[in-house]
């Protein structure tokens, strides 16, 4: 298994970590070409006011099968009449039963965390309240090991939905960034490493390489494995990613972290984030669990997550 993210709560034990994150996306794009979601650089975050019936449009599942990998994809045009939202476990629990709890449409699992504990290594946002942060996690904040790393571990880049007036504005950003006066956030997820436009695997403690020597790498960022991601494309439709290996060869199958970055560009995505990976890798949708793991049999592994992202209908304001 590989250890995603977080092999950093201890240095040999095996740590698999979800979290999950929230966005609204029942929401028609209107981006503002001057307008800057954060005080320090301008951003490419999307910005979205309610959809109308007349111009809602629906979610869409689509699966690409490659040499290498299964991908599993939802997209999520910002005129449709849902809602994104993360939702946390007080345990682990599997992304389906998360789902089936909220009545979600679709669930995709999150951010990291430390099975050992059952605590979050990610940060999560909901409705303006912090929900898991990484500081309360003992193992992982006094862990001599990874004290060199703490830094760059508490600032990792997350998912945002921001309330910017009556305007809606998404984004990938890293969580020490501030938001513009103006925006309030009301939900985030973190995991990490950003993949596009740039990737941030040094600069997030996924990856460190001294003298051409790997020092540092729980993604496994070369090796093919079972991925999940989310990114923001140029019209503002979020999209899902679950990548999935292959029965016939669930040794060598799945992606890399360069072939999921560029697996997204095709998409069309400019923004992306990965999530929590490996046996972690899992999409609920219409009532159906996607794993992304296999065994050496070519069976799914069906692992517990800590959170996920959920695909909630919007409600409609009783009379």
């Amino acid at each position: 298994m590989n250890l995603y993210g977080v092999a950093e709560i201890m240095c040999k034990a095996q740590i698999g970590c979800f979290i999950l994150m929230g966005i609204s996306v029942s929401l028609v794009a209107c981006r503002s070409p001057t307008s800057s979601l954060f005080s320090s650089a301008p951003s490419k975050a999307p910005t979205v006011i309610a959809a109308s019936p007349s111009t809602a449009q629906p979610i869409e599942y689509k699966t690409y099968t490659l040499a290498r990998s299964v991908v599993h994809t939802i997209s999520i045009p910002p005129q449709s009449q849902v809602l994104v939202t993360p939702a946390v476990s007080g345990t682990v629990e599997p992304v389906g039963k998360l789902a089936q709890r909220y009545g979600a449409i679709a669930a995709i699992n999150g951010g990291y965390f430390d099975p050992e504990n059952q605590q979050s290594i990610s940060p999560v946002t909901l409705q303006g309240n912090a929900i898991a942060k990484p500081e309360d996690n003992q193992r992982l904040m006094s862990n001599p090991n990874l004290l060199p790393y703490l830094d760059k571990i508490l600032n990792r880049s997350e998912f945002r939905r921001y309330q910017c007036g009556k305007v809606v504005q998404y984004d990938i950003t890293r969580r020490q960034t501030i938001p513009r006066a103006d925006c309030q956030l009301q939900d985030s997820l973190g995991a990490g490493p950003q993949l596009l436009p740039n990737a941030t695997l040094a600069e997030e403690g996924f990856l460190e390489i001294r003298d051409q020597k790997v020092i540092r790498d729980p993604l496994g960022v070369n090796q093919p494995n079972a991925r999940s991601a989310i990114g923001i494309t140029r019209n503002n439709t979020i999209i899902w990613v679950m990548v999935a290996q292959k029965p016939e060869d669930p040794n060598n199958s799945g992606m890399t972290i360069p072939e999921l970055t560029n697996f997204m560009k095709t998409l069309g995505i400019e923004k992306a984030m990965n999530l929590d990976g490996g046996s972690s890798a899992s999409l609920h949708y219409q009532g159906k669990t996607l794993y992304g793991k296999l065994n050496e049999s070519g069976k799914p592994i069906g692992r517990s997550i800590k959170s996920a992202l959920l695909i909630q209908p919007i409600k409609k304001p009783e009379n």
